[in-house]
């Protein structure tokens, strides 16, 4: 049935759309989505043979309009590459830390962008991406390695969702191989003790101690100054922390600048060289930035800690304060030697000259203090879930293990504070003095003490608040902040 012609005279009202025969024989529709960037009507033109056919795209149009779902104007042009690119380079650049940055560079430019670059955007589906996970996997890569290029396609996607680009998150959808986090043994207290006797001998022996002790993180403990511990009050401020960054190039030609470090071919079976053999340097290789004349970005820098209640103010035990005033003694001994070779910057721990410590010569040191005090093989980063369940062994209230280690969310101490053997030996005693008591003994418990809440109970609501964090495996948990 033809369309009845509006009455000569009048017209349709601003906005409203359009459909019209054109000279070349063509039916048009034309449909008012929005408003473009630069302030003009975001109007979208339909072209099809039959009227039928462009009254049919014009309503579906409207509809997505009025449901808010309509894709934005040349979304159908991007690409997987062309996307990616931008936003790794134009919308999270600018946003996250530089270490974050060089991990999204990575999973896109390495993984995501060979894999997956060609695709439309719009036309991306999970099976394309869980496919390229297959192909990864097939590779040797680790699942580690799997998941955070899942992590980083979910969360650039995502903004690709927010802003128009897709209807639906393809990577949400998309199932990433299990990974299987290993288990985390925290040093005993006996170790715990070994290793803090054996420190008391060796140069900057104090900031293990600390870290065993207050648990901080590498970057925390290796970033401290002087006027950020009172000594006189026993407290330490941890605004800041220490990082090493990547040197980029300054030069004009990186490939010419590192061509003497290239390598051409891969090692040969039975590699003596090197305790894990470098793969081979691509025909484009642009690496190498750290022997660049001119170099820049790189090295040890000052940056504020992951989180802001990562910014907290500790308390010192009194062991600890005499082992940093000794430890303070000994650098201004170390001062007066070095002389004007000394580079003064009030780091607390530091190398012979004044510069702050390189975290891989921390990472060895802490090697060879678990080698002379005999203890097993530890990560670290492991003298902080350490220090998190000698809290939780000492009873202490989960809302202070938090605000001593720096944690925003209830849910992250799941991951650091562990049930050590003497505990769990501990519960059972209690389990079988329950049950298990004399017939003629009272058979109430002793209520627990009052204002001091029972390991049992301090357990319980960790595990409760670990169950209630449903949240992506890329994305941060909801805050549970203490109030109070």
């Amino acid at each position: 049935m033809p369309r009845k012609k509006r009455p000569e005279g009048t017209r349709a009202p601003n906005g409203a759309s359009s459909i019209y025969l054109g000279e070349d024989g063509k039916w048009h529709g034309r449909v008012t989505i929005g408003v473009l960037d630069n302030g003009k009507p975001d109007r979208r033109h339909v072209e099809r043979k039959t009227e039928a056919e462009v009254i049919n795209r014009v309503r579906e149009l409207e509809r997505l309009r009025d449901s808010g779902k309509v894709p934005k104007a040349g979304s159908q042009m991007w690409t997987v590459e062309a996307w990616l690119m931008h936003w790794v380079e134009t919308i999270a650049a600018p946003s996250v830390r530089e270490n974050t940055l060089a991990g999204y560079r990575t999973a896109v430019y390495k993984h995501l962008i060979p894999g997956l670059g060609a695709h439309r955007l719009r036309k991306l589906e999970p099976e394309h991406l869980e496919k390229l996970y297959e192909k990864l996997t097939d590779r040797g890569a680790k699942p580690g390695t799997v998941h955070q290029v899942h992590r980083t396609a979910k969360t650039a996607f995502n903004v690709a969702l927010d802003r128009g680009r897709l209807d639906t998150n393809p990577a949400k959808l998309a199932k990433s191989p299990r990974l299987d986090e290993d288990e985390i043994v925290p040093l005993t207290a006996a170790e715990a003790k070994r290793v803090l006797a054996a420190a008391r001998g060796r140069r900057n022996g104090a900031r293990f101690v600390i870290a065993l002790a207050l648990g901080l993180r590498r970057g925390e403990a290796l970033g401290l100054k002087w006027t950020r511990i009172d000594l006189d009050a026993g407290l330490l401020r941890t605004p800041r922390q220490l990082q090493r960054h990547k040197w980029k190039h300054g030069c004009d030609d990186p490939h010419a600048c590192g061509g003497r470090l290239h390598k051409v071919k891969p090692c040969t079976d039975g590699c003596a060289r090197h305790a894990k053999c470098p793969p081979a340097c691509s025909l484009d290789c642009v690496r190498h930035a750290s022997s660049c004349p001119k170099r820049r970005g790189g090295g040890l820098r000052e940056v504020d800690v992951k989180s802001k209640a990562g910014r907290r103010t500790v308390g010192i035990p009194r062991p600890l304060l005499e082992l940093l005033r000794t430890h303070k003694a000994a650098q201004d001994e170390e001062r007066k030697f070095a002389g004007t070779e000394w580079q003064e910057g009030g780091w607390v721990f530091t190398q012979p000259t004044g510069r702050p410590l390189d975290p891989r010569a921390d990472h060895d040191e802490w090697k060879a203090l678990l080698a002379e005090a005999e203890v097993r093989d530890a990560r670290l980063h492991d003298a902080r879930h350490t220090a998190a369940t000698m809290l939780l062994v000492l009873k202490v209230p989960l809302p202070a293990i938090m605000e001593v280690m720096g944690w925003g969310d209830a849910a992250v101490a799941k991951r650091y504070v562990h049930v050590p053997d003497e505990v769990v030996a501990e519960i059972a005693g209690q389990v079988g003095d329950f049950l298990w008591s004399d017939a003629t003994k009272p058979s109430t418990p002793t209520p627990p003490r009052s204002g001091d809440d029972s390991l049992i109970d301090q357990l319980q609501r960790l595990l409760d608040a670990a169950k209630s964090s449903s949240y992506p495996d890329d994305e941060e948990p909801p805050a549970l902040r203490v109030v109070g």
